[in-house]
C-alpha cells in the first residue's frame, strides 16, 4: 500500500539484471497522471540506456494495475481559455511518447498485471512486449460508456488482437477476463495470483539470460518488419541477420552450442 509521499513508480534492479518498475498510486487507481506519465518516460529512458538492465517487469501496487488517464485533471484543464485543448494535446502526446517508448526501448518489457487495466491501463497492458496476468485481472476500453472512444487505446489493441476482437471491446467497453484476453491474444497467459510473481520473475530470468545485443536486436527488428509488405519486411530481416550473424555474441553462441557449453555473452 502506498503512503503520502511515497514515490509513484517505484524502482527495484536485481542482480540478474531484472528491472521492475511498480505503478504506486493506490488512491488514484495508478492512473496514468502526468506525473506518473513523466515518472514512466523518465524511467524508460534511463533503463534502455543502462547497461545493468536486461529486462523490465511493469507491475502495479493495489487493486487496480492501471485505471487509465486521470480524468480529474482531464476535467481541470477544461478551466482553461482554450477549455482544456493544449492540455490534453500535451497529456496525449506524452501518454503516446510513453506508450511508444516501451516498444523502442531495447530491453524487453513484461506486464505483471493485477486488478483491472482499463483505458489507457489496458493500452499500456497491450503496449508491453509480454503480459502475464493474475487469472481474476480484467481489461477493458471503456470510453464509449462516458463518451469518449478510446482512440489511443485502440491503437495498442488493434496491433495485439484480431480487428473483431478489439472493435468488441472498443465499441460495448465490456470486461474481458483474464481467461479471455489469453484466448484473444491480448496476454500470454493468465495464472492464478499466488503464482503471477513467480511466473513472470521465471520468464524475466530466462530472457535475461539471452546475450541482451540480440535481445535489443530482436525486438526492433521485429516492430519494424510487422509494420512492413511481405517482401520489403524480408528484405529487412535479412539485413538484419547478416550484420546479427556478424556480431561477437552470435558467434560465440553458436561455437557454444556446436561445443556443448554454455555462452559467455558479452552484449555485443
Amino acid at each position: 500500500m502506498s503512503h503520502p509521499g511515497d514515490p509513484i513508480l517505484l524502482h527495484d534492479l536485481d542482480r540478474a539484471g531484472i528491472l521492475r518498475l511498480t505503478l504506486n498510486d493506490v488512491p488514484r487507481r495508478n492512473a496514468l497522471s502526468e506525473e506518473m506519465l513523466e515518472a514512466l518516460a523518465t524511467a524508460l529512458a534511463q533503463a534502455g540506456t543502462d547497461p545493468a538492465v536486461r529486462v523490465i517487469v511493469l507491475a502495479a501496487m493495489g487493486p487496480a494495475f492501471c485505471a487509465g488517464h486521470d480524468l480529474k485533471q482531464l476535467t481541470a484543464a477544461r478551466d482553461a481559455p482554450d477549455g482544456g485543448r493544449a492540455y490534453f494535446a500535451r497529456i496525449m502526446a506524452l501518454c503516446s511518447g510513453v506508450m511508444q517508448a516501451i516498444l523502442a526501448c531495447p530491453r524487453p518489457v513484461i506486464a505483471e498485471v493485477t486488478g483491472v487495466a482499463t483505458a489507457a491501463g489496458c493500452q499500456l497492458v497491450a503496449s508491453c512486449d509480454l503480459a502475464i496476468a493474475a487469472d481474476d485481472a480484467r481489461f477493458s476500453t471503456p470510453g464509449v460508456h462516458i463518451g469518449l472512444f478510446c482512440s489511443t487505446p485502440m491503437v495498442a489493441l488493434s496491433r495485439n488482437v484480431a480487428p473483431k476482437h478489439a472493435m468488441e471491446m472498443l465499441l460495448t467497453g465490456d470486461m474481458t477476463s483474464a481467461a479471455r484476453a489469453a484466448e484473444i491474444g491480448l496476454i500470454n497467459r493468465a495464472v492464478p495470483p499466488a503464482d503471477l510473481r513467480g511466473a513472470v520473475m521465471e520468464m524475466a530470468a530466462r530472457i535475461a539470460s539471452k546475450s541482451g545485443m540480440t535481445l535489443a536486436v530482436g525486438k526492433r527488428a521485429f516492430y519494424e518488419q510487422r509494420e512492413m509488405p511481405l517482401a520489403q519486411a524480408y528484405d529487412h530481416a535479412s539485413q538484419v541477420m547478416v550484420r546479427n550473424m556478424l556480431a561477437r555474441d552470435a558467434q560465440e553462441g553458436i561455437g557454444a552450442f556446436i561445443e556443448k557449453r554454455a555462452p559467455e555473452w558479452q552484449d555485443c
